[in-house]
């Protein structure tokens, strides 16, 4: 055993993740690799966003087919053991497992991070395989190849984080065609090779000049559907977290449908609903549902990819804060360009690294728990323009609609009709939604706002539901252009949205504040808004 050969840290690692009380078995990722494992010179790369379970997969194939720790009773409880045969797998293989995000002390160049990496990896070999006389000064793929002519022995290679290096300051591009190099030279075409697994956030394809790197298979969410349902957490398994939660918890804070909210909104390729795994777990654990995937960095993490440009992007930004898809050209490898210029490249960025959902052609911010990272953006960078100055006045749009103020609504919307937006040219009511989406961006901190919800006896434009404080007034605001506040608020009556704030037979009211209904209107002709606002119902004074 060995720090990279036969180790024992993925079985470790594994194993305490089996451990904690939300775990998901995806186990039987290992019976579609055991054919490749059998055949011999099998090459998969699996690209996905942080977060989304790349490491613990690594783990557990390494723990699985490695024979620096007996694992058998380690999966004999999981989905793979009902494979027949599978235990003549498990434990049965040189394994060269490296995590690559790991770099030396005060690492500050491209050839110390290598230089630990042929050693540690020389060495192991070294000591396991002493018979053979290898050379340490020789290259590893000469030692390697000497231990199978000479022992017949073969690898199974799982390297985690390819692409972490690419990443660091100190890295030029002739650094990162050498790095390409020495993983074809290690990897390509070589006898001793069983399987290379390798994952990272990136694809390889376009790092890879010619055909240095042309033997692995990759699989990224947007473009390949083998494999999707082992990354991220599918709408059973979360069914099956929550039913465990429930069980589990004394005091739930957390609904089901919060966790769609927060945590949804990824597909693969076939449209499978996939959750952020990390996000979902933490929240369980946490009881609380929180920004868990994105803490780690500030709102500047979306806006480094924007930032190159901004004029072409911006309302692109306008229309998904709004909940609206917009049409985009995806390729994922644009993502590696550290220069993203383009509409296609700053977007196809923004998916590869999980601040988008990519599908049907169209790009969509996926769950709450991003939304609050765009709207804090947009409320923060004054680079943005006519979207940041909206964001700007929204918690004064909020104010003024609960008071009933609407000389202060008309004199925001009025102000956003007087700054010459392009999306105001308000040919459609797409146009106006996303233009309230932004007056009222402040509002996604205390209320869950619905775009078109099914209330009473047909679809309101908004709903905003109070998540923070269920006295906090309910609002239901519809949108009409070419028409009259009166009208709106008149519809909201009629089709008795107000429904959506009632509580069910024998259930306990959800709400206890106003009902607020809000018209919002915009005469085409002569270019003005207007606007209403009615209390349908004030449940403090029952």
């Amino acid at each position: 055993m060995g720090i990279y050969l036969n180790c024992k840290k993925p079985y470790s690692l594994f194993a305490s993740e089996k451990a904690k009380p939300y775990f998901v078995d995806k186990s039987m990722i290992l019976k579609e690799l055991i054919p490749f494992v059998q055949s011999g010179k099998s090459y998969i790369c699996i690209t996905r966003p942080r977060r989304f379970g790349k490491t613990v997969m690594a783990n557990m194939i390494g723990a699985f087919f490695s024979k620096g720790k007996d694992s058998k009773g380690l999966f004999q409880d999981m989905e793979i053991s009902t494979v027949k045969e599978s235990e003549k797998y498990t434990s049965q293989y040189n394994v060269i497992y490296i995590t690559l995000n790991e770099v030396p002390d005060e690492c500050c160049s491209f050839r110390q991070y290598m230089a630990r990496i042929k050693k540690i990896l020389t060495e192991d070999l070294m000591a396991a395989f002493p018979e053979y006389f290898l050379n340490p000064a020789a290259p590893i793929w000469d030692i390697l190849n000497k231990i199978y002519e000479e022992g017949d022995f073969r690898f199974l290679f799982v390297l985690d984080e390819w692409d972490f290096i690419f990443h660091r300051d100190f890295v030029t591009e002739e650094d990162k065609r050498e790095y390409i190099h020495f993983l074809s030279c290690l990897l390509k075409d070589q006898p001793y090779v069983l399987l290379a697994y390798m994952t990272g956030i990136l694809p390889i394809a376009k790092y890879s000049s010619g055909s240095e790197l042309n033997m692995f298979m990759e699989y990224t969410m947007a473009s390949e559907e083998l494999y999707s349902e082992y990354f991220g957490f599918t709408e059973h398994e979360v069914d099956a977290l929550y039913g465990k939660y429930l069980k589990q918890q004394p005091n739930p804070q957390i609904t089901r449908e919060g966790l769609r909210t927060w945590y949804d909104g990824y597909h693969t390729k076939s449209g499978m609903r996939i959750y952020n795994p990390r996000s979902v777990v933490a929240s369980l654990t946490n009881n609380n549902l929180g920004n868990y995937w994105t803490s780690s960095g500030p709102y500047d993490e979306i806006f480094y990819y924007i930032k190159n440009n901004v004029d072409e992007i911006r309302d692109c930004l306008a229309l998904m804060v709004s909940g609206i898809p917009v049409s985009a050209h995806i390729q994922e490898y644009a993502a590696t360009s550290m220069n993203l210029s383009t509409k296609n490249e700053i977007l196809s960025a923004m998916v590869v690294y999980g601040f988008l959902s990519y599908e049907n052609g169209c790009v969509v911010i996926p769950n709450k728990e991003l939304m609050d990272k765009f709207a804090d953006m947009l409320q923060k960078e004054p680079s943005l323009g006519y979207i940041h100055k909206l964001a700007y006045h929204s918690e004064r749009m909020l104010r003024a609609t609960k008071t009933g103020d609407t000389k202060t609504m008309l004199e925001i919307l009025e102000y956003a009709h007087n700054t010459e937006i392009p999306l105001l040219s308000y040919n459609n009511e797409t146009d106006l939604t996303a233009v309230v989406n932004l007056v009222y961006l402040s509002a996604r901190d205390s209320y869950h706002i619905v775009r078109e919800d099914k209330a009473g006896i047909g679809y309101a434009d908004f709903i905003f539901l109070p998540v923070i404080n269920k006295d906090d007034d309910c609002i239901i605001l519809e949108l009409k252009v070419n028409g009259t506040p009166k009208q709106a608020i008149e519809q909201i009556k009629s089709k008795k949205y107000m429904l959506r704030f009632m509580p069910k037979l024998g259930e306990a009211p959800r709400y206890t504040g106003r009902i607020l209904a809000v018209g919002i209107a915009y005469d085409k002709v002569c270019k003005k808004h207007s606007c209403e606002v009615e209390v349908l119902k004030d449940n403090r004074l029952l």
